[in-house]
């Protein structure tokens, strides 16, 4: 395909798959139930934490953590005393357990107490044209309390040379226009342009099959790559194309 024929085709496909009936097989479905911006926000950034493995598991899981949060995650993440981590302890979603998740809540509690809430700390660290070092960024903030090695495993450092896929959907999900129903535009502060695609197994190969990338790892190297191409296509909102991407490759086995 020429640049203009693969750019109709995936425009079309993100029409087809950037639409409300999308909800309904993905974890963005979970912070679809709150209204209030801190809600939306706390109990996104939750589950694109734990959004590996099966969709089905990943929704379920969702719901018994926002269950754990009493379905007001702001109120708890604010609120909460020492003792009421105890009642997080059950929880576990393959390698993120309950004292992961009990490390979380006392760092979101930091975050929204010292540093003005998520948004406040993504948008301190953006460069403008790329959110990766902000991502770097925020998980410097986000372990400057005392906290187990093990727990930093479960927020990526584009510096290091992941891909960060989760951080980049929660992004997508808080920063891209809301209008179709399925991502929220709640941060304003942050431009579409300086988004990243969520590159994971689906997305990069589909990615690969169309000439968008070359490299075989999905590293912060193909991220990277992916970024430049999708940014030629569109380059106010180019992370519109992970609809098209993961819809080809997960729904149409492209």
């Amino acid at each position: 395909m020429n640049k203009k024929d693969l750019k109709d085709f995936l425009d079309a496909k993100v029409v087809q798959y950037n639409h409300p009936h999308f909800l309904e097989s993905d974890p963005i479905q979970i912070p679809h139930r709150f209204t209030r911006k801190e809600d939306i926000e706390i109990s996104a950034f939750l589950t694109a934490t734990i959004a590996w493995g099966n969709r089905k598991s990943i929704i379920n899981n969702g719901i018994r953590l926002m269950e754990l949060l009493d379905n007001s995650p702001y109120e708890y993440i604010v609120n909460h005393q020492e003792n009421d981590l105890e009642g997080l302890s059950s929880f576990v979603h393959r390698t993120f357990n309950g004292t992961d998740l009990a490390y979380f809540v006392q760092s979101l509690q930091n975050i929204y107490q010292i540093h003005g809430g998520l948004e406040a700390v993504f948008t301190k660290g953006s460069s403008g044209n790329s959110m990766q070092p902000a991502i770097s960024d925020f998980k410097k903030t986000f372990f400057e309390l005392p906290h187990l090695t093990r727990t930093t495993k479960h927020v990526s450092d584009p510096r290091k040379g992941s891909a960060a896929k989760r951080i980049n959907m929660f992004l997508r999900w808080m920063v891209r226009d809301g209008s179709t129903g399925v991502d929220f535009g709640l941060w304003k502060s942050v431009p579409t342009a300086a988004l990243s695609c969520p590159l994971d197994v689906h997305s990069g190969n589909v990615a690969r099959k169309l000439k968008l990338i070359k490299r075989k790892q999905n590293d912060a190297n193909a991220l990277a790559e992916l970024d430049a191409s999708l940014r030629k296509l569109d380059p106010i909102d180019p992370v519109k194309y992970d609809f098209a991407l993961f819809g080809l490759g997960v729904f149409e086995k492209f």
